[in-house]
């Protein structure tokens, strides 16, 4: 699996792209993986508040139920609204095509104290 190189992880294996003030966040091929496949995905709406730190919405797969979690404090600038539909895309293209929601942040230096991609990559070839 390629770890892309270009964003931050999470322990919980969120991913998070940042974009100036726009993170954008989804959750990685080896969270995918665990999962199996994913059946529904419960984002808020555009215009919500996230608090870094806390959970932003729910995951379900035909394995387990999830929480989804964010490291910045933003509000949604916008959901990936064809993952109401097309859940799978979560599994097949978490990296692009599965991102979940972008936060427009005032403060992206959080982001600062999670892995880079050589570090991801480390933790789940360790797990």
């Amino acid at each position: 699996m390629v770890v892309p190189n270009d964003r931050r992880y999470s322990q919980t294996h969120e991913w998070f792209k940042v974009d100036g003030t726009t993170v954008t966040i989804g959750i990685t091929q080896f969270a995918a993986d665990q999962l199996t496949d994913i059946t529904y995905v419960d984002l808020p709406k555009v215009g919500a508040a996230v608090e870094g730190g806390s959970h932003f919405g729910e995951i379900e797969s035909v394995k387990a139920t999830g929480e989804l979690y964010t490291a910045v404090t933003g509000t949604v600038k916008a959901v990936n609204t064809r993952l109401a539909d097309e859940p799978g895309l979560v599994n097949s293209d978490p990296f692009r095509a599965g991102w979940m929601l972008k936060l427009e942040c005032r403060d992206v230096s959080p982001l600062d104290k999670l892995m880079d991609g050589p570090a991801y990559d480390e933790m789940i070839t360790e797990a």
